[in-house]
């Protein structure tokens, strides 16, 4: 019986460390690339509005925002507005991170200038929670973005109504949390009047419920 126990334990054991071990992996393969606090690395490109490709090749997002993708309403503004802030710049890396997919970020500085701040107060990215010894600056700056109706917040990306085609009206919203969950409003619908259009996030107007079903979005029960 003891030995069974032991072997056992000593099993439970190995997967424990087996499973630390991987962990550890997947960190420094996420931030190994990076330099230490406070030293600079040459900036090689920019993928997007919250990602760089530092020396080495080595990918980092920045942290406490999401910039529009690409394909996007805003994402080309977005991409513009770091490559003017970083290419042929050294940047310091700080409080560097994993993300959910294991993919480092980090605070990006030029020089003084926090390059993550930059993004958020123009509004060209979303502020995302996060914890940090800026977190409550960042997250005001995003507020206030909002507010005067900066970057994605403008009317370019961030629609009451549709003034590019005022005859396509259904609304096409994505959850926040579950981009598979689409919905569709159309006029005299309960939510219709409070529902905006952030085609920043891939939202879109649709002139028809079979164009909003064909593109995946289901009408919301509260029609």
């Amino acid at each position: 019986m003891k030995k069974k126990n032991f072997l056992k334990n000593k099993f439970g054991l190995g997967w424990v460390v087996l499973g630390v071990s991987l962990l550890l992996n997947v960190y420094y393969v996420g931030v190994g690339g990076l330099p230490k606090h406070d030293e600079s690395i040459a900036v090689e490109g920019v993928i997007d509005g919250d990602t760089l490709v530092l020396d080495g090749k080595v990918r980092l997002r920045l942290r406490h925002l999401d910039a529009p993708e690409l394909e996007f309403c805003g994402g080309e503004e977005a991409k513009k507005l770091l490559e003017e802030l970083v290419i042929g710049k050294r940047v310091i890396i700080r409080d560097k991170i994993l993300d959910q997919r294991g993919r480092a970020m980090a605070l990006v500085y030029v020089g003084k200038d926090l390059v993550n701040r930059h993004l958020i107060e123009t509004g060209w990215g979303r502020y995302h929670s996060d914890t940090s010894e800026v977190a409550d600056e960042l997250k005001a700056l995003g507020l206030e973005a909002k507010e005067k109706g900066l970057g994605v917040f403008g009317p370019k990306c961030y629609q009451w109504e549709n003034s590019e085609n005022p005859k396509c009206v259904i609304k096409g919203n994505i959850a926040p949390n579950n981009s598979s969950e689409r919905i569709y409003h159309m006029p005299g619908c309960v939510q219709y009047k409070t529902t905006v259009v952030e085609k920043d996030r891939g939202e879109e107007w649709f002139c028809s419920e079979a164009e909003a079903k064909k593109a995946g979005y289901v009408k919301s029960k509260r029609c």
